[in-house]
């Protein structure tokens, strides 16, 4: 299909992306500028004279219809591909996904943007007070949302949105800012919709991969200046450092604070054991799951009941899946946020079921005794619930081996879909 226009944007720019998700979802296609330095292109006066704030996201079609401001042009594309279920059927979706934008937009971001500013220092100078009113404004909007999609898979309709893609766009900024993982843990329904967009095939792409923080950037004072020293003999000439590279994101989400040394995890501290998981995790790989020389074999042969175990996991609110793509997407959402256990750790879960009728459940082989240690690394690991296995009771075996092989049924819901954590 041929191009609707050419849109201004960074790469890592979360309303750039807003916008070609919004384009992608509806099938249309949007060029980029041949080239584009931020900063320095968007200040020159034939880009000003089409777009006189110099703000970028900017967009003209082919006609030369030129538009800036992210909703605007977001907006203006969906309405390009009127069958796309992007703006609502009615007056009423329309108000409420309009609604939702604002909500995203001006009680989400807009704060969001503000402390992330406060704490790097590029706005005004820091102040404690105002970072705990935008703060706090950020998290009543995000629980707003939580709210809401505690009864509903999208904001507005039962198909994507364009309030769907915007939300995503603010959240996609703030997990990289301040939405970590403690706030993380508080809105599972929010990131089970996030994960759900990023992940939908059209989108996939368009968002990228996406880097949680693990605790909200804060604020660091300057150095205080120091004296200045006596005049020393100058040193010896040094290769010249050139110049850290400027950032170029116009939305002020794409830095994160650099890793602290990692403490060493608990778990490093339990009895050496002789069951291997990364031998068992080739072996899965490798063989057949069931049948003489498979995996299950292999396992029952070398397990360490003593140094790991194994788990029944099911998703607490069934009630709110509907396609099974999707509910395998959440599974992957969960799976990735896992990664920090991916050395204690396998899964093996699924989709059960049909859609708008299925289940999602499964079964882990874990370090330690407890679940809880190895899985609440991943902020919504409290939307599902954990059941030790005994692999002696015929019960538990069963279902066990039946998560593994991905033949599991349960309540007349047959296995539809699978994902492995490996």
């Amino acid at each position: 299909m041929s191009s609707i226009g050419t849109l201004w944007a960074t790469p890592n720019q979360p309303k750039g992306k807003r916008i070609r998700a919004v384009a992608a979802f509806a099938g249309l296609t949007l060029d980029s500028p041949a080239s584009y330095e931020h900063f320095v292109d968007n200040q020159k006066p034939e880009f000003l004279a089409k777009f006189p704030l110099g703000k970028i996201p900017a967009f003209e079609s082919k006609d030369g219809f030129k538009l800036f401001e992210a909703t605007a042009i977001a907006e203006y594309v969906a309405a390009l591909a009127p069958n796309s279920t992007l703006l609502g059927a009615n007056p009423q979706d329309k108000a409420l996904i309009n609604q939702w934008i604002s909500v995203a937009d001006s009680e989400i971001l807009f704060p969001i943007s503000i402390v992330s500013r406060l704490v790097r220092g590029s706005l005004v100078p820091y102040s404690k007070p105002m970072h705990t009113t935008f703060n706090d404004a950020a998290i009543r909007g995000l629980k707003t949302v939580e709210a809401h999609l505690a009864t509903h898979t999208y904001l507005v309709t039962e198909r994507i949105t364009l309030a769907d893609i915007t939300l995503a766009s603010v959240i996609l900024q703030g997990v990289g800012n301040n939405i970590d993982a403690a706030l993380r843990a508080q809105l599972p329904n929010t990131i089970r919709h996030f994960e759900t967009i990023i992940n939908h095939p059209l989108l996939k792409e368009v968002w990228g991969p996406v880097d949680y923080v693990e605790k909200a950037l804060q604020y660091t004072p300057p150095a205080k200046e120091k004296k200045e020293p006596k005049p020393a003999p100058p040193p010896a000439p040094k290769a010249e450092k050139k110049p850290a590279k400027k950032d170029d994101d116009d939305d002020d989400d794409d830095l994160v604070p650099k890793d602290e040394p990692k403490a060493k995890n608990p778990l490093d501290f339990l009895p050496k054991s002789t069951f291997n998981l990364e031998d068992w995790k080739r072996a899965y790989s490798n063989k057949d799951t069931r049948g003489a020389g498979g995996a299950i074999e292999w396992f029952y042969q070398n397990f360490d009941k003593a140094g790991f175990s194994a788990w029944r996991v099911d998703f607490k609110y069934n009630s709110e899946l509907t396609q099974v793509f999707m509910s395998a997407n959440q599974i992957t959402g969960f799976f990735n946020r896992l990664e920090a256990s991916r050395k204690y750790l396998f899964g093996s879960m699924g989709v059960l079921g049909t859609a708008n009728n299925s289940i999602i459940s499964g079964t882990l082989i874990l370090r330690g005794q407890e679940a809880q240690p190895v899985v609440d690394v991943a902020p919504d690991w409290e939307s599902y619930e954990y059941k030790k296995l005994d692999l002696e009771n015929a019960d538990d075996k069963a279902y066990f081996e039946a998560a593994l092989a991905w033949d599991l049924e349960i309540d007349g819901k047959k296995w539809a879909d699978g994902k492995n954590f490996k």
